[in-house]
């Protein structure tokens, strides 16, 4: 082995164990991992930063603004609540989600459809008393599955696109049969002979077995069943507070439904647990778990605040242009890893912290020590214009509904339509490459206002693009150091006497572990160059290889971190990471065949 490689392997198995373990954002962790390979003079600057131009990365960053545009012309809400709104059973909403939820994703990025689709489904489990957690995670699996029906369901298939299209342009002479292969990219439903079948058996599965794996926790907004979403929160006691010489028992804090006093801190000290004649005192700074409309209840108790933030807003007059908020931590967020106190909400989104939900666990501790992670449900204090900013920000998803937001603009809904539908055209007939379809319809939305350019702007997730162009350079020193032609070998060699089936089982195989364990994204780049390569071994047409690349890449079932659908519906589904392994990993199983059974059929070897 020679230095490069010994180097390129040490950089990609740390930046592997920074992203399983969540050490550092996988935006910061891919382009640092790319700044080094080229300080090492692995791959030169140009190589490193090459990423940022490819034509994958332009065109999700361009769907980011369709998809957001017609998130804001009220289209993807109108077709949601239609189909849910004459649901009366599970198994009713279950096939009315499944018939949105699978032909939207594979025309409009998967991200937006689960976000908008997660408070609309939310909505009618109160209203039928269905417990969440019975449809979220199939909401997630279906705009996954739907999503690898087209080249624009999901920005991994356009990565994938993107990758084919400059290996194809940079191959050597003597593999000029394998460039023609990969010159044409994926076609806009070429993929569809594979994610077609994949999505069917996706519903059938959650029909006819996942139904029966799933669990039946209730999810914890206000109206919901027996066990409610537990939210901490911390509240501190004033000097006005009428509460102060009473009992707990006096103070009617033993009696509030759904709510229980874990500690009270004083002077330095824990109480814990709070006997019914413990007497409150000033600066007693009591620590509660409760549900939503509880902590409603203690804020209008006068002089009982909560402690979380320093700018939690306390007075009536000014209190009353501000409301509560719940927005789930997106696994992109730069919260991550920062304290509640260190966050400074109030700055950064002129909201305050109120309190803390954690799925699956009880978070001890102060709460303004708490470290966010992904998938954490924070209540918030917000202020009348915060869906206005906020609404198309990438650090959160909110799920919870605003009551006075600003309104869809559905006079501008046609126009929507009419400019995602020509996009389509282009991109299906040929008569433009995607990335300059995306943008001609990206455009045409802000230039129609279907959405604000500022809106526009702020729809497009930077960190995700940034840490695919980095992990593109990464892809780019595996290749250049000869690490992906080892592995490649090394795989060929274990499967070569079972034949090339063989080896693209062991390319989906290790995709698909690959993709649990980090993002899709960046399974599809660290794989891509071995799968390439294990094909010229072989002596193969590289296009079985990566079409099941694309398909395997996507196949995020048993862990909600490889995907960010899954990370959208972890907490207001009240999920424990069991959940997704028991569900999805007999899913992530019959991916791996169907592919591997159907690609070489379809694109022969």
């Amino acid at each position: 082995m020679n230095l490069d490689l010994l180097l390129t392997l040490a950089v990609v198995c740390l930046a592997l164990v920074a992203l399983i373990r969540n050490l550092a954002p996988p935006d910061a962790v891919f382009l640092g991992s790319a700044v080094l390979l080229a300080t090492a003079g692995v791959i030169s600057p140009s190589e490193a930063f090459a990423g940022f131009a490819n034509p994958g990365v332009i065109t999700i960053a361009a769907l980011f603004v369709v998809a957001a545009a017609m998130r804001e012309t009220g289209l993807l809400r109108a077709i949601g609540e239609r189909l849910l709104g004459k649901a009366r059973s599970e198994a009713a909403a279950l096939a009315r989600i499944a018939a949105a939820v699978v032909p939207a994703s594979a025309l409009v990025n998967n991200t937006p459809v689960v976000s908008m689709m997660v408070p609309i489904v939310l909505e009618w489990c109160r209203r039928w008393r269905v417990s969440p957690s019975r449809l979220l995670i199939p909401v997630s699996y279906l705009a996954i599955v739907g999503g690898t029906c087209t080249l624009i369901g999901t920005s991994t298939n356009l990565l994938v696109d993107g990758m084919m299209r400059r290996a194809a342009q940079v191959m050597e002479a003597e593999h000029l049969e394998a460039a023609r292969a990969l010159e044409s990219g994926i076609g806009m439903f070429e993929i569809s002979w594979i994610g077609v079948p994949v999505a069917l058996f996706g519903v059938a599965y959650l029909f006819v077995v996942g139904r029966r794996l799933l669990p039946h926790r209730k999810e914890l907004l206000e109206q919901l069943g027996e066990q409610r979403r537990e939210y901490l929160v911390e509240m501190l006691v004033e000097p006005h507070c009428h509460l102060v010489g009473k009992t707990i028992e006096e103070a009617g804090l033993r009696h509030l439904p759904g709510l229980f006093l874990i500690e009270i801190e004083r002077e330095g000290r824990s109480i814990a647990p709070v006997g019914p004649d413990e007497v409150i005192r000033v600066a007693d700074r009591m620590v509660f778990t409760g549900v939503v409309s509880t902590i409603v209840d203690l804020e209008r108790i006068p002089g009982l605040v909560p402690a979380a933030d320093s700018s939690y807003v306390v007075a009536p007059h000014r209190q009353r242009g501000r409301r509560l908020c719940e927005a789930v931590v997106s696994p992109t967020s730069p919260l991550i890893g920062k304290t509640i106190r260190e966050a400074n909400f109030r700055a950064v989104y002129n909201a305050a912290v109120v309190a803390v939900h954690r799925s699956g666990e009880r978070i001890k501790g102060k709460i303004g020590d708490i470290v966010i992670q992904p998938g954490d449900t924070l209540l918030l204090q917000v202020g009348a214009g915060f869906a206005r900013a906020h609404r198309n920000n990438p650090d959160f998803y909110l799920v919870s509904d605003i009551e006075d937001s600003r309104p869809y603009r559905t006079d501008r809904a046609w126009i929507a339509i009419g400019i995602f539908l020509v996009m389509i055209a282009a991109m299906a007939s040929g008569m433009l490459p995607p990335p300059i379809a995306a943008l001609l319809a990206a455009g045409g939305m802000v230039a129609a206002r279907c959405i604000s350019a500022s809106d526009a702007r702020h729809s497009v997730d930077w960190q995700t693009l940034v840490a695919i162009a980095g992990s593109l350079g990464v892809g780019v020193a595996m290749e250049r150091s000869g690490l992906a032609a080892h592995l490649a070998h090394s795989i060929v060699q274990w499967t070569s006497a079972a034949g090339p089936v063989a080896t693209l089982a062991a390319v989906t195989f290790t995709t698909i572990l690959l993709t649990e364990l980090v993002t899709n994204n960046a399974a599809a780049v660290l794989m891509f160059p071995l799968a390439l390569h294990a094909a010229m071994e072989l002596g193969t047409s590289p296009k079985p290889f990566v079409m099941a690349l694309a398909i395997a890449a996507s196949a995020s079932f048993a862990s909600p971190v490889g995907y960010q659908t899954n990370m959208i519906v972890y907490g207001p589904g009240g999920y424990k990471f069991a959940d997704f392994v028991r569900v999805g990993l007999p899913l992530d199983v019959a991916v791996l065949l169907i592919t591997v059974g159907l690609v070489p059929v379809f694109w022969p070897f």
